[in-house]
């Protein structure tokens, strides 16, 4: 997709960012099973799933962006994705703020809190573009490394942070008690050292 123009905004933007679904069909799944002996870590099988069924990260209650305001977001980067000037797509990032866990207290450390595409955009470039800013916006803070969680039902997902030089680093069997069937993943992408900005 040509003419993709990537805009940093303000968190009075959260409004128009939920605007972009999230949600996905969840048509395959890659089944996580621990290596039989020893401390050899995971083999994963991509499976068709019975039923096909959407997910919605949105509509699970307390989630979505307009609820993340709850957080100190002054150090939150916001981005935007346009299409001749229509919104396509956006992408967060959390980085040097109290109360987030997936931080690990580490101010070299951001998370990609959020990265969605609408879906008549999707598969055309405007997830890399926004991958590349939020690495860029990370860099310039200072950051080494960029942390990202999916789920084994996101397929897709998992298959776009492995092409854009993401590592696996954890597989969480138990991570989320009320969805037994999902597999908490983490990816971390190695970042060149940049100049910080004088945050």
């Amino acid at each position: 997709m040509s003419g993709i123009a990537i805009a940093e905004e303000s968190t009075d933007s959260l409004e128009s960012y939920a605007s972009v679904p999230i949600a996905f069909t969840v048509s395959s799944r890659f089944r996580v099973e621990p290596v039989a002996s020893g401390l050899e870590g995971f083999c994963f099988h991509e499976e068709r799933v019975a039923e096909p069924y959407l997910k919605d990260y949105d509509a699970i209650r307390g989630e979505g962006p307009t609820r993340w305001r709850r957080w100190d977001l002054s150090n939150w980067g916001f981005l935007a994705a346009f299409v001749n000037k229509r919104r396509v797509g956006g992408a967060v990032v959390a980085w040097n703020t109290d109360g987030i866990n997936m931080l690990e207290d580490r101010s070299d450390l951001a998370v990609l809190w959020d990265l969605r595409v609408a879906p008549a955009a999707r598969g055309q470039g405007v997830g890399t573009r926004l991958m590349q800013h939020v690495e860029q916006w990370a860099q310039e803070r200072g950051c080494r490394t960029l942390k990202i969680e999916t789920q084994n039902i996101n397929v897709p997902a998992c298959r776009f942070y492995a092409r854009g030089g993401c590592t696996l680093g954890a597989v969480l069997l138990h991570a989320y008690p009320e969805l037994p069937d999902e597999v908490q993943l983490l990816w971390y992408k190695d970042l060149p050292v940049a100049e910080t900005i004088g945050l």
